[in-house]
């Protein structure tokens, strides 16, 4: 599995910032674990590269070997840098991913990825004004990414702006409508509060009720009423959450709020 496949989470926590990276899903892991054959007509190494080694270890979540392993590459590349960003990101470490992101945009200014995973720091830290520039940067030059729209809403949700973080996660569906259910990028917490998760709960059951994820939908909508950001009447009056109506579990949902 390639690096970028940190997480087998199905559902994604409303609060959960996805990082984004470059190398096609599979093609690192396999290529650290399976030594190309050489023969005379061809130059390639019988040995993975540094890199593909790295690869490997951050795919197994061994995120400080990993590290290790990219500092040995002859030469180092926005895209390691890049790797070496989320390995210390997902050790809590956001003094030198930044150190990283930024050695990374230094080389590549314009790696929408790299303005994206930056971002996500940011976040982390609650600097959301940063975190809403990168996310921007990143958008102007890659408009159609989904993990940054759904990113750039989560934070917006954190600031309190509702309907514009709702705007996001509209687009993010329309470019692709399983970004709620994504579990092929590496995720790190965004620290809100009750009310912010309550928010971003319930715009993120709203997103997987539009994409016709009921179970997802529910679960969301669930953690939403329990953290207080909704209750019964305003979830029975949306129109966006008809397609659940039906279903047996929202309406043992809607009898428990209501006997509460």
């Amino acid at each position: 599995m390639f690096p970028c496949n940190v997480s087998s989470r199905v559902l994604m926590p409303a609060a959960l910032l996805v990082l984004s990276c470059a190398v096609p899903r599979g093609a690192s892991a396999q290529a650290a674990n399976q030594a190309p054959a050489t023969d005379a007509s061809t130059s390639v190494s019988a040995h993975p590269t540094a890199e593909q080694v790295g690869d490997s270890l951050e795919s197994n979540k061994r995120y400080q070997a990993a590290i290790a392993a990219y500092a040995k590459a002859p030469q180092m590349t926005a895209k390691i840098w890049n790797k070496m960003g989320i390995a210390y990101q997902m050790m809590f470490n956001t003094k030198d991913a930044v150190r990283c992101y930024k050695a990374s945009l230094k080389m590549e200014p314009r790696d929408a990825q790299v303005l994206n995973n930056l971002g996500t720091v940011y976040a982390t830290l609650k600097e959301y004004g940063q975190a809403d520039r990168m996310y921007r940067r990143a958008l102007k030059i890659s408009p159609g990414s989904a993990v940054t729209l759904k990113n750039l809403g989560t934070n917006q949700l954190a600031e309190r702006k509702y309907s514009q973080g709702w705007d996001a996660y509209q687009r993010a569906l329309a470019i692709d409508p399983h970004i709620f259910s994504d579990h092929l990028h590496p995720r790190t917490n965004s620290p809100s509060s009750v009310q912010e998760l309550g928010a971003m709960n319930y715009y993120m059951a709203l997103g997987c009720a539009r994409a016709g994820y009921t179970n997802c939908a529910l679960e969301y909508l669930r953690r939403a009423m329990d953290e207080g950001f909704t209750d019964r009447k305003k979830v029975e009056s949306n129109s966006e959450f008809a397609s659940l109506r039906g279903s047996p579990e929202f309406k043992q949902l809607i009898a428990e709020e209501t006997r509460q």
